[in-house]
């Protein structure tokens, strides 16, 4: 298994208690549009995700992800 695919996973299954509408998750899947999460579910979800990896995703950068790939990427990029 390739490291994104394990980060890929990893960040999925972090998803699921946050996924009320049972939206199927790809690269594409968008956090607002998709998922319609609010901003305080976005924060919860990051803090989450930096625990999981012991990372820190800047203000920045979590203004430039939007979608669960570009998280991926991210992560796979911070722990880099």
């Amino acid at each position: 298994m390739t490291d994104r695919q394990h980060i890929y996973d990893t960040v999925t299954a972090q998803i699921e208690p946050f996924n009320k509408k049972g939206v199927t998750l790809s690269d594409a899947t968008t956090f607002q549009g998709d998922l319609e999460w609010d901003s305080l579910t976005v924060m919860d979800f990051v803090a989450a995700i930096e625990d999981e990896f012991e990372i820190i995703i800047t203000m920045n950068m979590q203004a430039e992800i939007e979608t669960v790939g570009q998280l991926v990427d991210a992560v796979e990029k911070l722990k880099g």
